[in-house]
């Protein structure tokens, strides 16, 4: 039987009874490790609580953070729910992490199960219940009132479970999640984790990571948006996707400066919406200007759904200097791009951060060091993450996390002639395309987003001429970085070299002429600090120092060693990297937010030298 609903009656029915079982069972975070200073904040009856997709803004939801029940059993029982549970986990944290507190291990041989009931009320017709994940790593069954609702395979991606055919008479709902994640055993794409953390790999992350959340919309509602701009036209092009479509239906869509409205169009639900934005203000990390948007679903002169969201009129492109060099070009002028290094991890939480405000910290500490753009490293993170990036003016090149790794690596990139392609299985590859789409799909409209990168150091390489270009057909509003130091093929846009410690660059009269040529790792200069440290000894650096006087001075000589490559034609670098993560020290900060290890302001005053315009003309 169908349970209808309003989002009213689910906020107040969900809040009562989700406060109650915090109450019941103390939550507390596992002891053993450093944490970050918003460790303290998190509130175990509601974690995370913001809203979570802030392209697609819809009134009527209910956040589901917080204890669930929780059990790990082995992979070989039964898909039926456990008969009883081993406690309580913290959601949205992974069941590794401090945060989750349980810190325990799961692995392939085993599946980790989730359980809450979820208490609905109130009947409303032609209204759907969804149930949202941000992300759950790695293949998650979902299960209503003991019948299979949904599944999906991808630890980077959302998605979205249409749960009203499940619901039963009555106001609770059983809700059940069966998470199964192979980790460094399996071929699915996986980042940094590894069964046996060392050196540069890190814990593995198991479960549910990311928000859940419940929302009630009408049959026929707005489940998608992409947006593209296009600042030579002065326009932006947006398609929505409509579930369940009637004739006749309307899709209204209005752009917004402030409250004025700049630009308005009317569509059917097939059409794309060209939108003319006359004289737009260009967003840039200098002037990070955003454009609001409403997309109403119209019938018959009546609005069933409506959602917020925004845009920004930008562009990434390539362009060959006065010497025939590829530059890099934003808004059609050269702009040097230099970040760095971002993992995203927390030595608390893992994969999640302790806290909006946290998440938000290590973008505005980027930026007050001078910074304009990160390298996301292996790893894609929350929507409200790319959010921050759009709002703050940071420009962001989003990496592919790699998986079923195990190929050559030639470190210098198309001078020895011994690189090799993983030989990946059917079943992997598919693994891998189906997931990459998924990453673009979901992120596609944050102007922060500058250059797609499939692969890492051969990470998993395969067939890089095909994803390279499939990757630049998919989305040619964006530039593609077909493999960051890692086997060079003459394909993509970027010709990007890793070379530790010191700066350097690809020979421009070799590859200046097609690629743009960018160093895409360098640094990793280490400083450990006592009692900010993963461990306390063993920990690791590409070249280490003792104080923090050497250190910067240390640093400060590679950058001034940036101009001359510049003018040669080095279009951008990334520097090793924005925290410590785990045995690895060579941060700017340390792993746990503490410590800056160089001043921010004498960073942003050495780095603001590296803008110059006017070397890339």
């Amino acid at each position: 039987m169908k349970k209808l609903l309003t989002g009213i009656a689910i906020h107040m029915a969900l809040s009562c009874s989700f406060v109650s079982a915090q109450q019941s069972e103390a939550w507390k975070i596992v002891p053993g490790k450093i944490t970050t200073p918003w460790a303290e904040k998190v509130n175990p009856a509601a974690p995370h609580p913001e809203y979570p997709r802030p392209q697609l803004i819809r009134g009527n939801w209910v956040n589901l953070n917080g204890q669930w029940n929780y059990s790990i059993v082995p992979k070989t029982s039964s898909d039926s729910k456990p008969a009883s549970f081993q406690g309580k986990i913290l959601v949205p944290f992974a069941i590794e992490s401090a945060l989750s507190g349980v810190g325990k291990t799961v692995g392939k041989d085993s599946v980790l199960w989730y359980q809450r009931t979820i208490t609905l009320s109130s009947k409303l017709k032609n209204q759907s219940v969804l149930l949202n994940f941000g992300a759950v790593d790695w293949e998650c069954d979902v299960f209503v009132n003991g019948k299979k609702a949904g599944s999906h395979k991808g630890g980077y991606d959302g998605f979205t479970v249409d749960i009203t055919p499940f619901l039963v008479k009555g106001a609770n709902q059983d809700l059940a999640v069966r998470v199964w994640d192979p980790s460094s055993d399996g071929p699915q794409p996986r980042g940094k984790q590894i069964k046996n953390p060392n050196g540069i790999w890190y814990t593995p992350v198991t479960g549910i990571w990311q928000t859940v959340w419940l929302e009630t919309v009408p049959t026929t509602y707005i489940a998608s948006t992409k947006h593209t701009p296009d600042i030579d036209k002065e326009s932006i092009t947006i398609k929505s996707a409509i579930k369940n479509a009637m004739p006749g239906d309307i899709v209204k869509i209005t752009a917004l400066d402030g409250t004025s409205s700049v630009a308005e169009k009317e569509v059917s639900p097939e059409e794309e919406a060209v939108l003319t934005i006359k004289n737009p203000k260009l967003w840039s990390p200098d002037a990070p200007d955003l454009y609001d948007l409403k997309i109403a679903l119209i019938r018959k002169g009546k609005v069933i759904d409506e959602v917020k969201s925004y845009f920004a009129m930008r562009k990434i492109s390539m362009k060959p200097d006065q010497n025939g060099i590829q530059r890099m070009l934003l808004n059609n002028k050269f702009v040097f791009q230099y970040g760095p290094l971002d993992q995203g991890w927390w030595p608390d939480g893992l994969y999640t951060a302790p806290t909006d405000e946290a998440l938000k910290f290590d973008i505005e500490k980027t930026k007050e060091m001078g910074f304009n753009m990160i390298r996301k490293h292996v790893k894609v993170e929350p929507a409200t993450w790319y959010r921050y990036c759009d709002q703050l003016g940071m420009l962001v090149w989003q990496d592919m996390p790699s998986g079923d790794m195990g190929n050559h690596w030639e470190p210098n990139p198309g001078i020895t002639g011994n690189e090799t392609e993983r030989d990946r299985t059917p079943e992997s590859e598919t693994i891998y395309k189906t997931e990459w789409k998924a990453i673009m799909d979901a992120n596609h409209n944050f102007p922060s987003i500058v250059v797609w990168v499939p692969f890492n150091e051969a990470w998993g390489q395969f067939k890089t001429g095909e994803i390279s270009d499939w990757t630049k057909a998919y989305d040619p509003s964006r530039l593609v970085n077909s493999a960051s130091g890692g086997n060079f093929f003459p394909v993509g846009d970027i010709m990007d070299l890793h070379h530790y410690p010191a700066p350097a660059m690809p020979r421009p009269e070799l590859f200046g002429q097609k690629q743009i040529i960018v160093l895409g790792e360098f640094g990793g200069l280490g400083l450990p600090v006592d009692q900010h440290t993963w461990q306390q000894k063993d920990n690791w650096g590409y070249q280490s120092f003792k104080t923090k006087d050497e250190l910067y001075n240390k640093y400060e000589t590679f950058i001034d060693r940036f101009e001359p490559l510049i003018k040669k034609g080095l279009s951008a670098a990334v520097y090793t990297q924005t925290t410590d993560v785990e045995v690895e020290i060579n941060g700017l900060m340390t792993y746990d937010r503490k410590v800056i290890k160089m001043p921010e302001a004498k960073l942003k005053q050495i780095h603001s030298k590296l803008y110059n315009s006017a070397w890339g003309n």
